[in-house]
């Protein structure tokens, strides 16, 4: 049988060629995609479930064909996501988290003030060094189970480190997707990265950290009891198992390296994740019988969130869907038409532009849609060399985007299911209310530092 054609009509085909005057399969999507959001949003119903039935509809309304909806998922998010899970799961087994909890409270003698500085310090470092999604399911259980010992509520704690793994995850080629995306577009360099997007990330850690320490982390105290029985413990007593502890950091080990290097030969953080956590599985399960083998596996499996995943797909078709009829291109296409062809005006609408559509859709797919739209730019500036403060504004305005909402970034999804997990559940209009006005307050500051480092002229 031949695939079907991708056109305007896809699947059943039953969608008029216009609706109240707009083209009848972009009117469908939007509809689809709002509705859902507004059920997201309200939170009455799981979240997984709203993603997959919009992405359903995507294709039953013939908005998608079935091809056209999984090409749209990206798969190396999804095999990373999965991937670091199975890592994370095996190796929590060993007690390091425990181990770097405790290790890090003692650090800090239990100071709750202090600790709020240093993981956002060690999330942000991690972000550039690693990606933004591994890190915080490296840092998040470790804030829960420091919160839980000092009695302390964790959602600043998790709010600051949706924070610091954006910008942080935002200095590098490496640290957050939507980097990946237009390194790979453009060619660009890790020290590309280091040049342009570094020195901003690491002054608005500095602005966050000193914000929030004023905020929110003078006013946190914890009793001596809570301190004294934290620091109690002895961190070498935590760790369970030092083989498989050995064994985890080996195969970490070679993931961090595969990050760093893979990508400029062509193999995708995804897919180094995914082998990573394939070889860890081997090197868990290889000396004993077929039995207990097969339950090690289940059971490495069994940490993988699967709601999260799902979620993941669906939405990443639900915004396919959105692109493929033309939406997102028609908004970016607008917005540019407005600056009347003056490369800094243009810019300024990039960066503020992508930072609003990011933290109302994930970055990823939206990022995926403006490179060809700016590309297409080039020739009406003078050529590729031209535009190149396009993509620094796209890539500023993206990442920190990310912390707009909490589905803005594979990073805030993370985070909300490892806190609703443990019992403390980050609502959608909450982590809103707090979290947009902040991202407002970062791309102001970058904008002001993209005005001098690229347009003053």
């Amino acid at each position: 049988m031949s695939a079907p054609k991708a056109n305007a009509h896809h699947g059943l085909d039953i969608i008029p060629e216009t609706i109240m005057g707009f083209d009848g399969p972009m009117f469908v999507a939007t509809a689809i995609i709002c509705i859902c959001y507004i059920f997201i949003i309200s939170e009455k119903i799981n979240r997984a479930v709203i993603a997959l039935i919009g992405a359903g509809l995507m294709i039953i309304l013939g908005v998608l064909n079935q091809e056209l909806a999984v090409s749209g998922i990206d798969f190396n998010t999804i095999f990373l996501l999965i991937g670091m899970m199975i890592i994370v799961g095996i190796m929590k087994d060993s007690g390091v988290f425990q181990y770097v909890a405790i290790l890090a409270a003692k650090s800090v003698k239990g100071n709750p003030r202090a600790l709020l500085a240093v993981l956002s310090i060690i999330t942000a470092v991690f972000s550039a060094l690693l990606d933004n999604v591994t890190t915080v399911m490296l840092i998040v259980p470790i804030t829960l189970l420091l919160t839980e010992q000092l009695k302390l509520n964790p959602y600043i704690f998790l709010v600051a480190q949706i924070f610091a793994s954006n910008i942080g995850g935002m200095a590098t080629l490496i640290g957050d997707p939507p980097n990946i995306l237009i390194g790979s577009a453009l060619g660009f360099s890790f020290m590309d990265f280091i040049y342009n997007t570094a020195p901003i990330a690491a002054f608005l850690m500095v602005v966050m950290i000193v914000f929030f320490d004023l905020v929110w982390g003078r006013k946190m105290t914890t009793t001596l009891k809570a301190k004294a029985h934290l620091l109690r413990y002895k961190p070498e007593e935590a760790l369970k198992d030092k083989v498989l502890l050995g064994k985890s950091l080996f195969v970490l080990a070679l993931v961090i390296f595969g990050f760093v290097v893979g990508h400029g030969h062509g193999i995708e953080p995804g897919t180094t994740a995914l082998t990573g956590a394939a070889l860890l599985m081997l090197l868990n399960i290889y000396k004993y019988d077929a039995e207990t083998q097969t339950h090690k596996v289940h059971k490495a499996l069994g940490e993988v969130e699967w709601e999260t995943i799902f979620f993941f797909m669906g939405l990443f078709m639900l915004v396919y869907g959105v692109e493929h009829t033309g939406m997102l291109t028609l908004l970016g296409q607008k917005l540019l038409d407005l600056t009347g062809g003056d490369l800094a005006y243009t810019g300024f609408v990039v960066l503020w532009a992508s930072a609003v559509f990011s933290a109302i859709i994930d970055n990823i797919p939206f990022v995926a849609t403006m490179i060809p739209l700016l590309e297409s730019t080039a020739d009406s500036f003078g050529g590729p060399d031209k535009i190149i403060p396009l993509w620094w504004c796209l890539a500023l305005g993206a990442c920190l985007g990310g912390n707009g909402s909490i589905i803005a970034a594979s990073a805030n999804v993370m985070v909300a299911s490892f806190a609703e997990k443990a019992g403390h559940r980050i609502a959608f209009v909450k982590f809103l209310k707090l979290a947009f006005p902040m991202m407002l307050a970062t791309i102001a500051i970058t904008h002001v530092y993209v005005k001098f480092k690229y347009f003053n002229y």
